[in-house]
């Protein structure tokens, strides 16, 4: 199992906001209320500036000062309480640094503000969903589309809950009663994305571009969909293409890393990188990238430090643990590799290749009744690459004729 670079699955994210996965936080509570006086009262001659609010608070975060950030940020808000880019991502902050009830305390007073708001309710599904309410979530994920990057969650949510089918059935329907409709089949495209079936992907993206050239969410898809089938030369163009339109889209930004990784253009890769963490020094995803590329170049305590510094940013994110427990096993540390899987499986709602990982940590280590149960997980889940590889190690496991011993 090779070690995975982060790619970013939308392209609708304006400076004004981080894009959230959907992933398990820890709830802090006391919620601090939105204050609505009269700004100029409050602080008199601070002067209204939204995206100078932002920028100086990413300015503090990329100096490792992310509580500063919260209060630097949350003063501004308390100022200018009617502003709703860096609202929400005060919230976007809250969520990241595990203080659940904040953030969704956060989202929902920007959606009784404005019912309409794509993003925040993409961003208060993600709250919903760590909590476990799948069906709120869902409503909500529903309610942000199209145009947001809520599809991904919505196909982990709707296989939790055990009506897949159902949604890709509906998903099918729309996509043949709106063919042309670019909106519609960027969102069939990411779904098929998010099943790991970039070829139909593709078309639904190309379709799609085909109504709206520009569409990002689109641009940013095929892509993903081209980079999936190691067409890299097509996905850098679609990446920059993406850029071109809108130079601040932290998503496209880092997938050029991550395809400039894959195709091992190692140079390319770090200036790539490097913009991404001017774009969003936020986002955990490019510590992990930046892992990514101290391994390929031999360094892999360098690229140990990069990952355990992404999961203390964000310790929510899959890659970040497969990719430490990936340098563990290399190193045949494999009490460590398992240590790094166990805390990240209880964290993420993972698709089969920890579960394969952790398997193969016990099974060097000679518990084979532990390893059996996490490649027939890692079999069940919705990764095709995991479910082969754990099918065959239970397939040998189970025909070398010694039993797992209880």
């Amino acid at each position: 199992m090779i070690r995975g670079f982060v790619v970013a699955c939308a392209a609708f994210a304006a400076v004004m906001g981080a894009a959230l996965w959907s992933v398990p936080a820890r709830a802090q509570l006391n919620p601090v209320p939105m204050v609505t006086a009269d700004p100029e009262h409050l602080n008199p001659g601070f002067a209204s500036d939204p995206y100078g609010a932002i920028t100086s608070t990413r300015e503090l975060i990329a100096e490792g000062k992310m509580n500063e950030a919260i209060k630097h940020l949350e003063t501004y808000v308390t100022a200018h309480p009617m502003e709703p880019g860096p609202r929400r991502f005060l919230g976007d902050l809250y969520f990241r640094t595990g203080q659940l009830e904040r953030a969704k305390f956060t989202y929902e007073e920007l959606l009784r503000e404005n019912p309409a708001d794509k993003e925040t309710h993409n961003r208060l599904g993600t709250v919903l969903a760590v909590q476990n309410d799948v069906d709120a979530a869902i409503d909500q994920f529903n309610k942000a589309l199209p145009g947001t990057d809520s599809v991904d969650d919505l196909v982990a949510l709707h296989t939790r809950k055990g009506d897949l089918a159902t949604y890709l059935t509906e998903i099918d329907r729309l996509s043949k009663q709106y063919p042309t409709d670019p909106a519609i089949q960027g969102e069939v495209g990411q779904v098929f994305n998010a099943l790991h079936q970039p070829y139909p992907a593709s078309v639904h993206f190309r379709q799609a571009l085909d109504g709206d050239p520009k569409n990002l969410t689109a641009i940013n898809g095929l892509g993903l969909s081209l980079l999936m089938m190691h067409d890299y030369a097509g996905a850098v163009q679609q990446f920059t293409t993406c850029m071109g339109i809108d130079p601040y889209t932290y998503q496209c930004q880092n997938n050029l890393a991550a395809t400039e990784l894959e195709s091992r253009q190692m140079d390319k890769a770090k200036v790539a990188l490097d913009k991404a963490f001017h774009l969003a020094p936020e986002r955990a995803e490019t510590f992990v990238n930046y892992g990514f590329l101290a391994d390929m170049q031999g360094d892999w305590q360098k690229a140990v430090s990069y990952y355990a510094q992404s999961i203390q940013m964000f310790p929510y994110l899959r890659e970040s643990y497969i990719d430490l427990a990936l340098a563990y096993e290399e190193h045949k540390m494999y009490p460590l590799a398992q240590a790094a899987l166990i805390k990240g499986i209880a964290s993420v709602n993972d698709d089969g290749r920890m579960h394969c990982l952790l398997g193969k940590a016990y099974e060097a280590q000679g518990d084979r009744r532990d390893a059996m149960t996490q490649y027939k997980l890692a079999e069940a889940g919705t990764d095709p690459d995991a479910a082969r590889i754990a099918k065959a190690q239970v397939t040998d496991i189970s025909s070398d004729g010694k039993q797992p011993q209880e």
